[in-house]
């Protein structure tokens, strides 16, 4: 794993992303506490970084759209398969080289707390708790990032898939306001999200009678409960999309709370895309 990741970071460091990419969160940053701080003539850093969410949806696909699909494309995932390292072991070495490029600018993002405290009262544990969920936040998008990659070898189709995943998930609170909340249009939700993991399962374990097991499972279980208690779906729709929002939990860490379960959140959002990458490169490796 040592292996892989001074090779990711050479490569990234040696070439234009990281340094495109610190560029942007820097900038981001530095434009959001010009609008927001400098404007308003406040000394709030947490807000600050709340305002440059969105800018999430441009810099992780940048980050993220090669450090696998680049591989494939080039055919040198062959060469990393011949190594005598497990599949997890190649996935976690180029996963800690991303989080690396993304923690360098962080540490810059780090200072400015203490430069707006020169110039007005900021409450420092407010502002570097919400910039650790800003670090866990962005660390979820750029394992779902790295599971994206591993699915094409295409560098642009990766970047033009993660980028909508993202602001479906920054715009879901909102759009969960628009999704039927009635106990037939949540049933009718799962079901639809049931098919769409039995395709999801098939692609990376090309195992068909395991994909729609599953499916069929979950639509009979949603069938079954519906008629047994349609009550139990009434604006289930609606709460699982407000509950998935990684920005949404990040929100609250912005507002002065230190929510260990947003934390708790971010980390099983990691380890599930990070273990969807391994299948996927398990499926290329010995097919």
């Amino acid at each position: 794993m040592i292996a892989v990741l001074k090779h990711e970071l050479s490569g990234y460091f040696h070439s234009l992303t990281a340094y495109i990419f610190s560029a942007f969160l820097l900038a981001f940053v530095g434009i959001g506490a010009l609008i927001y701080n400098i404007q308003s003539a406040v000394a709030n850093f947490e807000y600050v970084l709340g305002y440059v969410c969105l800018g999430f949806a441009v810099i992780i696909p940048i980050l993220t759209m090669r450090v696998i699909a680049e591989e494939r494309k080039q055919k040198t995932d062959q060469l990393l398969y011949s190594l005598p390292i497990r599949t997890s072991q190649i996935v976690m070495g180029k996963y800690f080289a991303l989080l690396t490029v993304y923690l360098v600018p962080l540490c810059i993002v780090a200072v400015y707390p203490l430069i707006f405290a020169q110039f007005g009262e900021v409450y420092l544990p407010t502002s570097y708790g919400s910039l650790f969920a800003f670090f866990m936040m962005g660390a979820a998008m750029i394992a779902a990032g790295t599971f994206i990659s591993s699915l094409t070898e295409n560098q642009g189709f990766a970047a033009g898939i993660a980028v909508p995943v993202i602001l479906l998930n920054y715009y879901s609170v909102t759009l969960a306001e628009y999704v039927s909340a009635t106990a037939s249009g949540s049933a009718a939700a799962l079901i639809v999200t049931a098919v769409l993991l039995g395709f999801v399962i098939r692609h990376l374990t090309k195992n068909q009678n395991l994909a729609y097991g599953i499916s069929i499972l979950i639509m009979l279980a949603v069938v079954i409960i519906y008629f047994a208690d349609s009550s139990r779906f009434e604006g289930l729709v609606p709460d699982i999309m407000t509950k998935l929002s990684l920005f949404e939990r990040f929100y609250t860490f912005v507002n002065g709370v230190f929510d260990l379960t947003a934390i708790i959140y971010y980390i099983t959002v990691i380890i599930f895309f990070l273990f969807l990458s391994v299948q996927s490169l398990e499926k290329r490796r010995y097919n």
